[in-house]
């Protein structure tokens, strides 16, 4: 999975991240690779990483996306269909030169 398609993946699992470690599993990818996105997309102004301060648990955090990561979701989302449609069509075209 190229570097964007990762980062798209994380953005569309704002809304039901429970933990790093159950992204991690869910993705394919180590919790470490997972920490380094996230705070490298957090950085980027994209998603908002907030500590629950009540919590007992001081290593859980909140994440959030901003404004900018819904519409660098929007945008990764167009360009990752481009992307797929483009393979798609390259298939169709390999499939076609088979049956002749």
């Amino acid at each position: 999975m190229a570097c964007e398609e990762l980062e798209l993946s994380i953005l569309r699992s704002m809304d039901k991240i429970t933990t790093q470690k159950t992204l991690a599993k869910e993705l394919g990818y180590s919790v470490g690779k997972i920490n380094y996105v996230l705070k490298a997309l957090g950085n980027k102004g994209l998603l908002k990483i907030e500590n629950f301060y009540n919590n007992k648990n001081k290593l859980q955090y909140k994440y959030l996306l901003t404004e900018e990561g819904m519409q660098e979701k929007v945008t990764l989302t167009k360009k990752f269909i481009a992307r797929k449609k483009k393979e798609y069509e390259e298939l169709q075209r390999e499939l076609h030169s088979y049956e002749k």
